[in-house]
């Protein structure tokens, strides 16, 4: 059996790193987290939970660390400064966070060491969630996310796995050489491209309405624009997420969302945001009609055929790209069924955009609802780019990627 064994940068060489370990039973993976960061160069102290000690030994902590781990406000005469060991550190890992300690970073509880050290931090703070899936799911945790998320904390993804309680679902702490690369791409400069740059991504689907109970829309996720929105931010850009009615949400640092339901509603959030914008990217599936009236109560079912009668919505793509700025970069989203390259290039150059990016529904594992992707970009550059079937995640980057070839080697060549 061949063992792979990953090598890490040297980029944490020098950084401070807290590490709070919360009672969840991923915490008997810390010592390896641990080590890894120290390999990479950084010095960690570590803050244990009552709880979290019954499913790690602080010894093991201690060895891994080289530094006592800390636990109690006070030891004896010995009073533990949460002040200065907040200040002491370049950035606070809490890792695992359960939904407990979830629960007390969103709403300013205070009854250990780890939410003291938490609510005195000056700097970047990673919180990595561990909980079974119906917890992780639970309106109150994702109430929680969304507020911590908001206090500009970084929230690491929990990953789908297998569960303590001996389901399969999401609520996984992310391994924790997820967690050393994340914390290795966030301090190393090289990956942050668009670092002082403003983006604007548009996600999701739109509602008509019809009539109060009733819409007009598609099946659009909004996984992708999320997946856009996440890969500008993890590039140095700061990212407004115009998000239409969506199950999906994300919690990166660096991305605000704007919720919004109609065509109207994107379009004026838009209009708005674009005049700052150095990237838009317009992903949404924004409906190209609504009622022309709306019915102020529900329309009942009746003998007969019910006529509805639509009118176009504001283009929002196209208005933009009157409006755009030379220094300004601007990407189209097509989705089609036929003549697909030649339809995406009428776009291109009828909206002014800088790139179209073409999803085909005669794709198998490409379009709505798949976390898959099969894209090709098509710009003035010639030959359109064919990329194969990959995940969304992975088809973000490669479109952030071309953005930074367009903004910084063609545009200045």
């Amino acid at each position: 059996m061949v063992q792979v064994v990953k090598i890490f940068r040297m980029s944490l060489s020098g950084k401070k790193i807290i590490l709070g370990v919360s009672g969840s039973i991923a915490a008997y993976k810390t010592p390896q987290l641990v080590r890894l960061l120290v390999k990479a160069g950084a010095e960690v102290k570590v803050i244990t939970t009552d709880a979290a000690e019954t499913f790690v030994s602080p010894l093991a902590l201690a060895t891994v660390s080289k530094h006592p781990v800390l636990h109690d406000l006070s030891d004896g005469d010995i009073w533990n400064n949460h002040v200065a060991t907040a200040l002491w550190a370049d950035a606070i890992v809490i890792a695992p966070c359960t939904a407990n300690t979830l629960a007390k970073l969103a709403n300013g509880f205070c009854d250990n060491l780890l939410c003291a050290v938490y609510l005195s931090a000056r700097r970047p703070v990673f919180i990595a969630p561990a909980m079974d899936e119906d917890m992780w799911r639970h309106k109150s945790t994702q109430i929680n996310l969304n507020t911590v998320s908001s206090y500009g904390n970084h929230i690491i993804p929990v990953v789908r796995g297998e569960l303590a309680s001996g389901l399969f679902g999401e609520g996984r702490m992310q391994e924790v050489e997820g967690i050393a690369k994340l914390l290795e791409d966030f301090f190393s400069d090289d990956t942050k491209q668009l670092k002082g740059l403003k983006a604007l991504v548009t996600a999701g689907p739109t509602y008509e309405r019809i009539d109060p109970v009733r819409y007009i829309s598609n099946f659009s996720s909004g996984k992708m624009g999320i997946a856009l929105a996440e890969a500008l931010a993890e590039k140095g850009a700061q990212v407004t997420l115009v998000l239409g009615p969506s199950h999906f949400h994300t919690y990166r640092a660096g991305v605000q969302t704007i919720n919004v339901e109609s065509a109207k509603e994107m379009y004026d959030a838009c209009i708005k945001e674009f005049p700052h914008t150095d990237i838009a990217v317009l992903a949404a599936a924004v409906a190209d009609y609504k009622p022309q009236q709306i019915a102020p109560q529900k329309i009942k079912k009746q003998e007969g055929t019910l006529s509805i009668t639509l009118s176009k919505t504001d283009d929002i793509l196209a208005t933009l790209g009157k409006i755009k700025q030379p220094q300004q970069t601007l990407i189209g989203f097509a989705l089609e069924t036929e003549n697909e390259p030649e339809y995406a290039l009428e776009k291109l150059h009828a909206k002014n955009a800088d790139m179209i990016v073409l999803n085909s529904l005669n794709d198998e594992g490409s379009g709505f609802g798949y976390d898959t992707n099969k894209i090709t970009l098509l710009g003035n550059w010639g030959t359109p780019i064919k990329l194969p079937l990959m995940s969304k995640a992975d088809a973000a980057k490669a479109i952030v990627n071309r953005i930074l070839e367009l903004r910084y080697v063609e545009k200045t060549a």
